[in-house]
This record gives structure tokens, C-alpha cells and sequence, in this order.
């Protein structure tokens, strides 16, 4: 008997992936987008409505949804977050969401999303200084 070589051939697929990144305060969110999908949005291996599971965060980002419904659709968004509380990674996954979404469509930028959710928030907390209480606020003197 012989033996047949099989040669394996691999197929080019459509699939393209998309990186970004958002930030905010503390919270780093990394994005990856993938074309040809089924419209999954996991947050660190769960869905994002699992993940965030207070409806304040879900309408935060279902309003980000809706207006890219039809896109979302074909598309799988697996995102990393990291780093400070749950307010900070919500806003992080969004930035980093709209982000990827701009790369894949440069129109969404002018007509989609407003610059407030594409630019990250540079505020950051002020540290505590020496002789003080917090950073801004004085120990209370008394005049016993």
C-alpha cells in the first residue's frame, strides 16, 4: 500500500481584525474587532451584559450600540479591560469600542459618534500632598 501525501491548503480568509485602545483614569480597555462574526460583544470572556450588569452601564453602552446596529451585526468585539473601577472601565470599553469602529468605517467619526466618546478623558486624580488631609483640603484648626 501506498501512502498518499495529502497536501494541506489553507484558505485566505475575509476575516480582518481591528486593535484599539481606550482609556480612562485607571481603566485600560483593549479591543479587538473581527469582520465576518455574529455580532458577540464579550468583556473579559462574558457578555457585556453580564459583565456590566448595572442598567445605567447597559444603556451607557446600548446607546452606542444603536447607532451602529446594522454593523454590529457582522462584526465579534472581544475586549480586555483592566485597571480601576467599574464607571472607569465602562467608559474605557466605550472609547476603545467607538475607536475600533472608526477604524473600520472613517465616516462613523463625522456622522456617527461626537468627539466626547472618541477622545479620552485626560483628568486624572491629584495626589495627596504633605500636611494635608487630601489634596486640596486642609487639616481643621481649632482656637480652643
Amino acid at each position: 500500500m501506498a501512502e498518499t501525501k495529502r497536501k494541506r491548503t489553507r484558505k485566505k480568509s475575509d476575516i480582518q481584525i481591528f486593535l484599539s485602545r481606550g482609556k480612562r483614569k485607571r481603566a485600560i480597555a483593549r479591543v479587538t474587532i473581527k469582520t465576518k462574526g455574529k455580532g458577540n460583544i464579550l468583556v473579559n470572556g462574558l457578555d457585556w451584559r453580564v459583565y456590566f450588569e448595572s442598567k445605567f452601564d447597559q444603556m451607557y453602552l446600548q446607546s452606542i450600540f444603536d447607532r451602529v446596529a446594522k454593523m454590529l451585526k457582522n462584526l465579534d468585539i472581544d475586549v480586555n479591560v483592566s485597571g480601576g473601577g467599574k464607571i472607569g472601565q465602562l467608559q474605557a470599553v466605550a472609547t476603545g469600542i467607538a475607536r475600533g469602529l472608526v477604524q473600520i468605517d472613517p465616516e462613523l467619526k463625522r456622522t456617527v459618534f461626537d468627539s466626547s466618546i472618541l477622545k479620552e478623558d485626560i483628568r486624572r486624580v491629584e495626589p495627596k500632598k504633605d500636611r494635608r488631609r487630601k489634596a486640596r483640603a486642609k487639616f481643621q484648626k481649632s482656637y480652643r
